[in-house]
């Protein structure tokens, strides 16, 4: 399975190029980031180009689906961040779904599904995956809308399209409902990226409850072809957690 390191995660105030080649030191392939905006393309594809390492996803730069009247906000959104996406070598889009507005959940669910219907030609032109992100209300995002990861599943097939998916954050799903294997397992057509932290307290995979060989074996085993995220604040020096990591799970890489 190939890992992805989250450059805000770990590199919050190194340059993004001298981060990646720091990624591609330790014998990573890919990386991710949240916002784009600050990015110099043109240096973005040069330092993948020279590392090696794929910049595979970022966020959209608007969250907002569960209220209809900020659908032509976050189609916009999606647009400009799709543009972006091409002109780095990103191939895949994170974006959430909003808060829960207190509207009947089904009108918000129809709401998402609705944007993401609208989405289609953004997509079929520019070729990017936008993945829609369950996440938990108990420790990290009180007020968000979607927490269940089979909702997220039933969003993505009622939409039926090749670059709508599911970012699945095994870390938030621990926390929100429990049952990963089955949960990933059965659903690999709707993941497109999945992400990891150990719980309690969101850092190294290895000082969590999860025990991420059985899970990412079970994934592995299951057919999943994507990447994983680390997507964890390290207790560790940066790189000292990353090498570490590498040293832990071996038998994953």
């Amino acid at each position: 399975m190939r890992f992805c390191v989250p450059i805000p995660c770990f590199f919050k105030k190194v340059d993004f190029a001298e981060a990646v080649r720091t990624v591609a030191s330790l014998g990573f392939d890919a990386v991710e980031t949240y916002n784009w905006k600050d990015l110099n393309a043109e240096a973005v594809r040069a330092v993948c180009a020279e590392t090696g390492v794929e910049f595979l996803s970022m966020c959209t730069t608007e969250f907002r689906m569960t209220d209809p009247q900020y659908r032509s906000l976050w189609l916009d959104g999606l647009k400009e961040s799709c543009i972006a996406a091409r002109q780095m070598g990103v191939g895949k889009l994170i974006t959430q779904v909003g808060p829960d507005t207190g509207a009947e959940r089904g009108f918000q669910h129809e709401a998402i599904v609705e944007t993401l219907k609208q989405a289609k030609p953004i997509l079929d032109t520019y070729g990017v995956t936008v993945m829609i992100e369950p996440l938990n209300v108990l420790v990290n995002h009180p007020g968000y809308y979607l927490v269940s990861s089979p909702e997220g599943f039933d969003i993505v097939r009622e939409v039926d399209h090749p670059c709508v998916k599911v970012v699945y954050d095994i870390y938030h799903q621990q926390i929100s409902e429990g049952n990963i294997i089955p949960n990933l397992t059965k659903n690999l057509d709707c993941i497109a990226h999945l992400h990891s932290a150990g719980h309690p307290g969101r850092h190294e995979l290895q000082y969590g409850e999860s025990d991420y060989h059985v899970i990412l074996k079970a994934v592995a085993d299951a057919g999943y072809q994507g990447a994983c995220g680390l997507e964890y604040g390290p207790l560790l020096d940066p790189v000292e957690s990353l090498k570490t990591f590498r040293q832990i799970y071996a038998d994953l890489l």
